[in-house]
């Protein structure tokens, strides 16, 4: 696909096959301008949320992004949906360039692109009852014009996602955040999207309720040949539901594996020292097991260090790694690592 062409709307829709590329991101930026003053504000630095993101998701697949609080996540995906327009870079869905498009255009798009938020407790309007939460979107897009078959559509989302179609009658509060959470994947279901956005989607949620919402994700997925991108810091959930992970720090990413290969053997620095602080089941093989802690804390993005993003807190940093920015680069078939001290 040519990321340079920005096609009609209609042309693209549909046109693309299970395995093929259905997202491309590319050197994405996302700067926050810092100010100061009361009237006349001068902008005095920019915080880098993202610095030069670039990344592809194949339609069918799950990627997960993880990394730390603050690294670039949740503003990633963001950009991907248009909530935030990017600084700089291409995002384009099914071959065309959404960077191209106004927000009017972009309105189709939204119908391919949804998003589960984290916080079901603030992500569901409290003076509606589900019905109208479900409904709403498929009226305004045209989906079910009709009230009666709208509702019949509200009840199969609710089942479909494991609720009562009777819930269509409650408001938010009256429900469990377990059930909140079904209700915000039944608004992402609703008009029918090639691509969802899962923003910490079972992070809020108690440990039982996460497998049952994640093996509702699984079952989704494959029933309506769903494409997620699935932003977590819980690795062991990224390990069991994603197909590739990407690691981000401090607005990069910093390593790119299929799930399997990037958790039996780790690259970066910074992906070892993750994993090694996942805890181990077995209390024998984690008093056993080695674990490696980084030093000093992560540097802020309103003033990155020069170079590696890494290299204050890496044990195999060299003075290459002050100066020079370390491209992605492919060490084995489909592992993308940034860092020039590993081969």
């Amino acid at each position: 696909m040519n990321a340079a062409t920005a096609a009609p709307a209609s042309s693209a829709a549909g046109s693309v096959a299970k395995g093929d590329t259905l997202l491309e991101v590319r050197n994405l930026k996302k700067y926050f301008p810092v100010t100061e003053g009361l009237v006349f504000q001068k902008i005095v630095g920019n915080v880098k949320a993202v610095d030069g993101v670039s990344f592809d998701i194949r339609k069918g697949e799950t990627l997960g992004l993880v990394g730390e609080s603050g690294c670039g996540k949740t503003t990633t995906g963001r950009c991907v949906l248009q909530l935030d327009r990017p600084t700089a870079g291409e995002i384009v869905f099914e071959g065309v360039n959404l960077e191209r498009l106004s927000n009017k255009e972009l309105t189709p798009w939204r119908q391919k692109v949804q998003v589960i938020f984290q916080d079901p407790y603030s992500s569901l309007n409290p003076r509606m009852k589900v019905g109208s939460i479900l409904g709403e979107p498929m009226r305004i897009h045209g989906i079910e014009p009709d009230p009666d078959r709208r509702n019949r559509r509200i009840a199969e989302l609710l089942t479909v996602c494991g609720l009562p179609a009777k819930f269509a009658d409650r408001y938010p509060h009256e429900m469990s955040g377990g059930q909140r959470q079904r209700v915000g994947i039944a608004r992402a279901l609703c008009l029918n999207p090639d691509f969802i956005i899962c923003d910490e989607a079972v992070s809020a949620l108690d440990v039982s309720i996460q497998a049952q919402v994640i093996n509702l994700l699984e079952d989704l997925r494959e029933e309506f040949e769903l494409t997620y991108l699935f932003i977590a810091h819980d690795l062991s959930v990224v390990h069991h539901l994603c197909d590739r992970v990407a690691v981000m720090y401090l607005g990069k990413i910093v390593e790119l594996a299929e799930s399997n290969e990037l958790f039996d053997n780790p690259l970066h620095p910074y992906t070892r020292a993750l994993l090694s602080a996942v805890p181990i089941p077995d209390p024998r093989v984690e008093a056993q097991r080695a674990h490696q802690t980084l030093k000093g804390e992560v540097p802020s993005p309103l003033n990155p260090p020069p170079g590696c993003v890494f290299h204050p807190r890496c044990t195999l940093a060299v003075d290459g790694c002050r100066a020079a920015v370390p491209e992605l680069r492919e060490l084995r078939p489909g592992h993308w690592v940034a860092c020039t001290e590993v081969t």
